[in-house]
């Protein structure tokens, strides 16, 4: 069977997601400044968007192989198309809120049908790798893409052009439908029907062994401190460095392009370095890299006048968003150690609560960041993401100890 058309799709789906998912900062910061939010309120968006991805993920596992793949994609597509209609016509922080509920249930069931096909359409372990790692990779390419498309529709006489990225999204989204409508589905054969009570029981029995308790609060404390700086990055460029609006969301695609290099760094380095070594090394390098810049910040930003050139740029303007070449390795580590001492059977569990701690991990740093951000200002904040790397590094120690007991 050619699935050409299936495949194209699966990359379309997940290059528009990564768009959407990680415009929260951008439009966290356009709601500041053009529907008057405040930061507190506006980092909401990040619940809006990460909780129905845990809720939808963990109710309609179960259902999803009954329901297909096909049409749960296709209803995905469909409920975020509408939500990018509504966000161009509502023009409002609610249109914002109703905008990422619709992107939070759409990626849900995206992400829970394409990681099932994929074992559907390739035919070998390594070919399974081969297209996880390209289709993840490609997802990393449409994060940094963000932050290029939105800024080209910013203008310094029209306050609502940038809503037009919208239009351009659902032209996306309306491709990716067609290529799906007309790929053909593999009949599922490798997934086992259960109910929802027997998925939210093998989750329960999951997380009290050690590891797996161990390991969901690293993988909260790892995405509390992704999210933080990635959703509020923009955010901060313009407050703290004085960049101009278009130039700080910019800037904040080198953290995007640094997060996908650190991945593909990391399963380098990972097949000659221990994944412990590499995770502390880079949780160690990012508290440095936050204590280089941040003291600077506080007194060379008193009196400074709007940066709108790239060549203006000072040189803690591109060093802050490195920070990501070495929080990107932490996360796949982290899974990988842990489903690969784990039975096969309690896979799909484990992935169930990866993903439901990852959301709730994202939406609290965001939350904290953001009420930070307005009461104490954007250097402050920033601090704060000294607490969950520290307390990483302490979690990661532990779950070392447990697996070497484990294998003994």
């Amino acid at each position: 069977m050619n699935h050409f058309k299936l495949k194209a799709s699966l990359f379309l789906n997940y290059f528009v997601f990564a768009i959407l998912l990680n415009s929260v900062g951008i439009v966290i910061s356009k709601s500041i400044n053009v529907y008057g939010v405040t930061e507190s309120n506006a980092s909401i968006l990040e619940a809006f968007k990460d909780l129905p991805i845990a809720i939808v993920s963990l109710l309609v596992a179960s259902f999803l192989p009954r329901f297909g793949y096909k049409k749960a994609m296709l209803l995905g597509l469909i409920i975020v198309f509408l939500g990018c209609i509504g966000m161009y016509l509502g023009n409002s922080f609610l249109s914002a809120k109703l905008l990422f509920l619709s992107i939070g249930v759409s990626f849900a069931l995206i992400k829970l049908s394409v990681y099932s096909l994929i074992g559907e359409i390739t035919s070998s372990s390594k070919e399974h790798t081969s297209f996880m790692s390209s289709i993840e990779g490609f997802f990393m390419v449409g994060i940094a893409a963000a932050y290029f498309l939105f800024p080209y529709f910013y203008s310094d006489t029209n306050i609502d052009q940038w809503l037009n990225v919208y239009l351009v999204l659902c032209f996306m989204i309306f491709i990716s439908f067609i290529f799906l409508i007309f790929a053909e589905i593999p009949k599922e054969t490798s997934i086992q029907e259960t109910s929802i009570k027997e998925d939210l029981m093998a989750s329960f029995k999951l997380i009290i062994l050690p590891l797996v308790l161990v390991f969901v609060a690293s993988a909260f404390f790892f995405v509390m401190i992704e999210q933080g700086i990635m959703t509020w990055l923009p955010r901060f460029n313009q407050k703290i460095f004085a960049f101009s609006e278009k130039l700080s969301v910019q800037m904040a695609s080198i953290l995007a392009i640094s997060l996908a290099a650190g991945r593909f760094l990391a399963g380098y380095f990972a097949k000659k370095v221990s994944w412990v070594i590499i995770v502390i090394v880079c949780s160690v390098v990012s508290i440095l890299i936050l204590f280089f810049v941040l003291p600077q910040l506080k007194t060379s930003t008193e009196e400074v006048k709007m940066i709108s050139s790239l060549s203006d740029v000072p040189y803690l303007g591109f060093v802050l968003p490195l920070i990501g070449l070495f929080i990107a390795p932490i996360y796949p580590l982290l899974n990988s150690a842990v489903l690969s001492s784990l039975p096969k059977k309690l896979h799909s569990a484990m992935s169930g609560l990866i993903i439901i701690f990852s959301a709730l991990g994202g939406t609290i740093g965001s939350r904290i960041v953001g009420t930070l951000f307005e009461a104490m200002g954007g250097v402050n904040a920033f601090y704060f993401l000294f607490i969950p790397i520290v307390l990483l590094i302490v979690f990661v120690l532990r779950i070392q100890t447990i697996i070497k007991k484990q294998s003994v």
